[in-house]
Parts: C-alpha cells; structure tokens; sequence
C-alpha cells in the first residue's frame, strides 16, 4: 500500500520535538499554552456539548465519544478530555512528545491512546472520530486545505472539528511573535511564522472547501491586568477559535 501523502512541515515538527520534555511544566517553555488551557476547554467543552447534546454537570458527559486531538503535544487537551468520559486518540508528527505524553497519563491514572502519526495517515486507514480537535496547528503545516481535508475525511457524518490559529495582521505580528517570543520570551525566538497564520474568513473558507459546514468562530482575549484569557464575540485579531461539522 501506498504511504499517505502528508502535510507535515519537517522544521515545523523539530521546533516542538526539541521542546518534548517542557510540556507540563507551567512556567516552561509552553506556558502560553497551560494559560490559554482553561479558556481552550471552555469553548471545546461548551461546543461538544451544544453539539452532541450533552450535560456538563454529569459525571462523564462525554461518554460514548471517540475524539481525536490532533497535534496533541503532551495531552493538556486530551487528559481533560478523557476525564470527561470520552475515549481519546492523540496524534503528533513530532515521535518525543509521545512518551512524554504516555508517562504522564499513566501517572495520572488515564487511559488515552497515543500514536506517533499523521491525520492523512489516519484518514487513510479508514479511523473515524466524533469529535477532532485541531488546535494551534493548521499555522505549521505545508498545505492548510489538505490538512483539513484530511481532517474532514476523519470526522463521521455530523462529526464536529474545533479548530484554533493565530489571525494574520500588524497586531497579531506584535503580539504572537514580537510580544511573545523577543518581549516576554514565552516561546523560543521562530517558533511562529507570521506569513503562515491565517485570518478568520480565509479559515472559513478553507473550511467550506474542505467539506466543513462552519458553525461558529470566537476570540482569545489575553488580558495583561488581570494576567488571564477569555473568549470574545468580537475581537479574533490575534488567537481565535473556531468550530465547524462534517457536513458530507
């Protein structure tokens, strides 16, 4: 059989490989990430459960769902989701962060099955998910439209994908890469590329082209006062979110 053709940008996945071993370390190298989390599951949480119908005040709410996080890094978005009952698949192009992420859902006493693989891999050995989160990745690999196809071809029919990135402007400019990286030195100095991020409508229309029927797209609002994010309605000029159905 043929390999899967793959989006995977190689210096892409050695930025974040050299980092593995940082991941839960909330004052690392990923501490953007561990401050956007709570805002992140907010918006997935509120979503699946609008879309699958679902109560988040129930024990597992989302039990009986097969999710899949694509990019899933460590597993600061597929350990919470497994604790919510859904059955979780962790994918990630770069092969240190599995380990990294395996250790510590053993340690804390969750099941969640991480693999060291592509979504068009995926995609082509037929998996299908309810649910496909896609966060803060679609800005480093080499094809976007073919990477949410592919993303697309592994949601079943009604199949709900949130997907989140960085706006392209002068502000975001700013704040994603000179703010963050050469100012406060939250990230490495060229973990972004600017030219790579992707505004809001052109997302949405990459989206319709690769099968989605987006449903919803919302602001991450850092607040440097109170040192916290939250989701806005109207602001998506730097991180945003969005969440779309598999409308085939």
């Amino acid at each position: 059989m043929q390999a899967a053709e793959t989006t995977i940008d190689p210096s892409e996945v050695a930025k974040f490989e050299a980092m593995a071993a940082e991941w839960w370390n909330p004052n690392g190298k990923f501490k953007p990430l561990h401050m956007l989390n709570p805002c992140r599951l907010d918006y997935i949480t509120s979503q699946i459960a609008a879309e699958f119908g679902r109560d988040l005040t129930s024990e597992s709410p989302f039990s009986g769902l097969r999710l899949l996080d694509i990019g899933c890094g460590g597993g600061l978005l597929a350990e919470p989701m497994a604790r919510l009952g859904a059955t979780v698949v962790g994918a990630d192009a770069a092969a240190g962060n599995i380990p990294v992420a395996r250790i510590h859902a053993e340690q804390s006493g969750l099941v969640i099955d991480y693999r060291h693989t592509t979504a068009e891999a995926l995609a082509e050995a037929g998996e299908r998910f309810d649910v496909v989160l896609n966060m803060e990745v679609i800005e480093h690999v080499s094809d976007p439209l073919a990477f949410l196809t592919a993303c697309r071809q592994l949601l079943k029919p009604g199949g709900l994908q949130i997907c989140s990135t960085i706006n392209r402007n002068p502000k975001s400019f700013m704040m994603a890469i000179v703010g963050a990286e050469y100012v406060m030195r939250w990230l490495p100095k060229g973990t972004h590329d600017w030219h790579r991020f992707i505004t809001p409508d052109e997302l949405f229309n990459l989206l319709r082209q690769a099968g989605f029927d987006p449903v919803d797209r919302k602001g991450f609002i850092f607040n440097p006062v109170s040192w916290n994010w939250s989701l806005s309605d109207r602001d998506l000029s730097v991180n945003y979110v969005t969440a779309a159905v598999n409308s085939a």
